[in-house]
């Protein structure tokens, strides 16, 4: 294998170059007119332009990809995940044209791709599967038929689907109806197969998935199990290795479940078998992903094995050169996935360009080896984008994963929400401060999570300054003071009276600079900060010395600031609050400061993200009610369903089905 091409982009693109040039294999990257400047394609070796700007014209157009090949010279192609990964007709002709496929034979694929016959297969290896009925849906009253015979809650679910796409929970025959529609398009808008099928939704339960490898040789090996129950909308949202669920009885069990459905099949390279575990340790075959996940990096830091290299290594006729006896899972990683999404929209994909863009300080080096499980404690980021790039509305909201490693699942928790702290964005909406918060959830801290986990504790969604403390608020408070008093600290003096506005209204204080240190008094609380920010760095990092407070700790903390005019937001353990710091003399001034005009009244629906208006539901001087579906929005593969603000008649519609939208266009005005 002398130059590989990654038929894929962003952060996986980048990974796989990463693997191959650490085997000093050349990589090829190839990208759409939207990528012409994406971080994968200033990566790569060579790039070939594929045009098109959607997936459909681009990265899942398989003559263009196979034609990159032949025009670059690339011996082998790694399909990374997502597109045309497990296209079993796609890895067939590659190998028909004389290219290394690196990945599992086409007939492994295309086995595991239909989700009914993996069913077959998997009762026969022996391993328990979901009820469920056997046949794809040919309409929405076979659909529901069969979920009536199955007992609801039933899951649909696109038979060549994955990562949550093609895939609607119904509890009645009406959400049936309506998710089976919304399935077919779905999955035929992602992977070109609307076939849907019906089968019994578990409620509660935890997914649990299990890392394969396997040679041409006939070796197949596990390397351990990822818990990836964190999930919103079936997308995986937070993953961690090893399981703080599974005992050494179960991971034997289910190690040997995957095993023995890999060997069934003739699977080759890297694969991954997930369940749905009860509260019971019963675990039941989700399906089985015959090609690289998103979280591999969680079983290659605690087992310090590199998978892409692996991969590439399988791929190229090695046989592995380790046993099951020699797999050993030591410590703990943890996995967060940034992405373009707005959690205080109800996760509504963003996009946009990335004005600022400062994660955590990480070894950008580290990929799976054992030595870098041995290096330390730096986070691992592997991104697809730098400051400056955009997040694409024609593709999936990850942008980048943060992943940590700990000697146990509490240090490693501890590090991933010290490095979510570090971690500032500008431009498009992401989910940094949301994970933050998950991360430092009790229940998550407990382990007791379940793919209810955010349905259950974040029902209204998530709003950055709920459940604060009066001392995390407190604390976030005199970090504004620290970075709105700087011109104070030269004049060091006696306590001096101050005040903060807030939305909640006034918060008075009392503040001393000593020696560069500030101190800032609420009442009898005393906060002293010590930091070296300058005037308009996004993040502050300070050694922090706090009262007694409960759940509230001090030491080396990190702040991301963002300033709007005189306000102020400061980001922290998942809370942002804004604040109006008013020196003494400003203070007893602020009486004659001009109030913040009062919201108007709804008058108008806008776009929420830049996407395709796919369905527009509703005519001008038709009467509408407040959560009534006026449309559909297509964005970063998803539906969106948009919903009316407010009872009332529409006077005027501004667009039509098939428009590009654009964050806060018109769609329509009410009377």
């Amino acid at each position: 294998m002398k130059k590989l091409l990654i038929a894929n982009r962003g952060e996986i693109a980048c990974r796989i170059m990463r693997g191959a040039q650490a085997l000093g294999i050349r990589s090829v990257a190839v990208y759409s007119d939207a990528d012409a400047d994406a971080l994968h394609t200033r990566t790569a070796d060579e790039t070939v332009c594929i045009g098109g700007l959607t997936a459909a014209e681009s990265y899942l157009d398989l003559g263009k990809i196979i034609a990159a090949c032949k025009q670059s010279g690339a011996d082998a192609l790694h399909p990374g995940y997502g597109f045309l990964s497990e296209n079993s007709a796609f890895a067939a002709a590659v190998e028909e044209a004389g290219i290394t496929f690196v990945g599992p034979p086409a007939e492994a694929i295309r086995l595991m791709g239909d989700k009914l016959q993996a069913k077959r297969i998997a009762a026969k290896a022996g391993v328990p599967t979901i009820p469920g009925r056997p046949e794809a849906l040919e309409s929405a009253d076979g659909a529901a038929e069969a979920a009536a015979d199955i007992g609801y809650p039933v899951l649909l679910k696109a038979q060549a689907g994955g990562g949550g796409r093609g895939m609607r929970i119904a509890r009645d025959e009406a959400e049936c109806r309506a998710g089976f529609e919304q399935a077919v398009r779905e999955a035929q808008a992602a992977f070109g197969d609307g076939r849907v099928f019906v089968e019994r939704y578990l409620e509660r339960p935890r997914h649990i998935e299990v890392q394969v490898l396997a040679d041409s040789r006939g070796s197949v090996v596990h390397l351990g199990e990822r818990e990836c129950s964190i999930q919103r909308r079936h997308q995986k949202v937070i993953e961690e290795a090893p399981s703080p669920f599974v005992t050494p009885e179960m991971r034997s069990e289910m190690g040997r479940a995957a095993v023995s459905l890999a060997k069934a099949i003739g699977y080759r390279s890297a694969g991954t078998v997930e369940f749905v575990v009860d509260s019971s340790r019963n675990f039941h075959l989700l399906e089985m992903n015959t090609r690289l996940q998103v979280e591999h990096p969680v079983s290659e830091w605690i087992t310090g094995i590199d998978l892409v290299q692996w991969m590439l290594r399988i791929a190229d006729g090695e046989a592995l050169d380790f046993t099951q006896e020699d797999v050993e899972l030591r410590g703990w990683s943890m996995e967060a996935r940034i992405c373009a999404e707005d959690p205080e929209r109800d996760f509504l994909p963003a996009a946009g360009r990335l004005v600022r863009w400062l994660p955590p300080s990480s070894d950008s080096s580290a990929d799976g080896g054992a030595s870098w499980r041995e290096s330390g404690s730096a986070p691992r980021l592997d991104a697809g984008v730098e400051e400056g790039d955009e997040a694409s509305v024609y593709y999936d909201s990850l942008i980048a994963k943060l992943v940590v490693y700990g000697t146990d699942r509490d240090q490693a928790a501890a590090r991933l929400a010290a490095a979510l702290d570090d971690f500032a964005v500008e431009g498009p909406a992401t989910n940094v401060l949301f994970l933050a918060s998950l991360a430092r959830h009790p229940r998550f801290a407990a382990g007791d999570i379940t793919t209810a986990f955010i349905a259950e504790e974040y029902p209204d969604g998530f709003q950055p300054a709920a459940n604060c403390s009066d001392a995390l608020a407190q604390l976030l408070g005199a970090v504004t003071v620290m970075v709105q008093d700087r011109a104070a600290r030269s004049m060091p003096g006696d306590w001096t009276e101050a005040v903060l506005l807030s939305d909640g209204g006034e918060v008075p204080l009392k503040r001393k600079w000593e020696g560069g240190r500030l101190s800032v008094r609420f009442g009898r609380r005393v906060y002293r900060l010590e930091s070296g920010w300058r005037p308009f760095e996004p993040i502050a990092r300070c050694k922090v010395k706090v009262p007694g407070a409960s759940g509230l700790t001090g030491g080396d903390l990190c702040f991301v600031i963002q300033r709007d005019g005189l306000r102020v937001a400061v980001s922290h353990a998942g809370v942002r609050l804004e604040y109006v710091y008013l020196p003494p003399r400003s203070a007893r001034l602020k009486g004659r400061m001009a109030a913040r005009p009062a919201q108007l009244g709804v008058t108008a629906l806008n776009a929420p993200m830049p996407g395709v208006l796919t369905q527009l539901r509703v005519d001008e001087g038709e009467e509408v009610k407040t959560g009534q579906e006026i449309g559909v929005i297509e964005a970063m593969k998803m539906e969106n369903s948009l919903r009316s603000p407010r009872d009332g008649r529409i006077r005027h519609i501004a667009v039509n089905p098939g428009d590009n939208l654009e964050t806060n266009q018109l769609i329509l005005k009410y009377e």
